[in-house]
């Protein structure tokens, strides 16, 4: 449940990038992470609680999402901050079983065509929730104070990511996706779908697009030197023109 206290951290989780990204291993970023939160605005406490959740995202997430070292040229050609978070939110999805569970909910529903408005409120979310049955079998059990608090941790990773507007709101809509998160999605998408990503982009679907917006963002990929249209077998077919991310170069973004 460390949702509840973490969310995405968009300026932290860029401050260990960039430590990474410099000292190219943990054990060194650790070590100034702890010097510079005690000597700063972090207790210990809290500094190995933010420190753990989000190096766990890092270490843990699959080759189909950029390294950790280059996620400092990446956010330097982001616009904004909400381009940050969205690229972080995968890392997220990807490191958090419940949290994937959930997502995977929502996109089910827009993969089935429900073009209702995405609803995230307690009431919503905790029916959900109890529907988890663990690979043990046991089910999801928190206390529901625990699940009012993970449940209001979601909807402050939903604001950071344009889904929902407000700190009251609790029902919201896909987002606009920037350029770069864009980039990042299409990449990751085909990274751990390959062949099949196409009918079901995955980061695009964790982004809550539907598919009626697809043809859209593929020919806005498509518009970049990253992305290219070719024609397979009379098909046309859209590809990476290089290898996924080799548009990060140079120390940014092509």
């Amino acid at each position: 449940m460390d949702l509840t206290m973490c969310g995405l951290l968009v300026e932290r989780a860029e401050e260990l990038a960039h430590l990474y990204a410099k000292h190219g291993n943990w054990n060194d970023v650790k070590e100034v992470w702890f010097d510079e939160r005690l000597s700063n605005r972090s207790t210990r406490g809290s500094s190995q609680k933010i420190y753990r959740v989000l190096t766990s995202r890092f270490k843990n997430a699959p080759t189909a999402l950029p390294n950790p070292s280059a996620l400092p040229s990446i956010f330097d050609e982001c616009r904004t901050s909400q381009d940050k978070a969205q690229i972080l939110y995968l890392y997220l999805v990807s490191d958090d079983s419940l949290v994937r569970y959930v997502v995977h909910e929502y996109v089910g529903r827009l993969s089935n065509g429900v073009t209702e408005p995405l609803d995230f409120s307690n009431d919503t979310l905790s029916q959900i929730l109890a529907q988890l049955e663990y690979s043990d079998g046991t089910e999801f059990d928190y206390a529901d104070s625990t699940t009012e608090r993970w449940c209001e941790g979601f909807r402050s990773v939903m604001r950071e990511i344009g889904v929902l507007e407000g700190q009251q709101s609790t029902v919201g809509e896909p987002p606009s996706v920037g350029d770069v998160p864009l980039l990042v999605s299409m990449d990751y998408s085909f990274g751990v779908d390959d062949e099949e990503w196409v009918t079901a982009p995955r980061g695009l679907l964790y982004l809550f697009q539907p598919e009626s917006r697809w043809e859209e963002l593929f020919d806005r990929a498509a518009s970049t030197d990253a992305w290219e249209y070719l024609e397979l077998h009379g098909e046309l077919d859209l590809r990476p023109t290089d290898e996924p991310y080799s548009w990060v170069q140079d120390g940014g973004a092509a």
